[in-house]
């Protein structure tokens, strides 16, 4: 088994065990899991295809949603999606 996919096993048990911590650790751990996993994605997209990196990459996402729903929030706030939109015509 290669090296990369151990690694990403590792960071997924890390990560369940993150969850299990005080909400107090949570967003501390979500911004380590965050910093650590990027680069363990690419690691595992070189050494085992692009297959195997969509793979822990969606695994990632399930895990870490809420800074992802978070982002997705600011990002439709600065971009004015929440302003009332006039239909097409009016």
């Amino acid at each position: 088994m290669p090296l990369a996919f151990i690694l990403a096993c590792l960071w997924a048990l890390t990560a369940c065990l993150a969850g299990m911590m005080p909400t107090r650790f949570h967003w501390p751990a979500a911004w380590l899991l965050i910093a650590t996993g990027i680069p363990l994605l690419g690691l595992v997209t070189v050494s085992m295809g692009p297959w195997w990196g969509l793979g822990v990459m969606a695994a990632g996402v399930s895990v870490l949603r809420w800074p992802l729903i978070r982002l997705a929030q600011t990002l439709r706030a600065s971009f004015g999606a929440n302003e009332a939109q006039t239909p097409p015509g009016e």
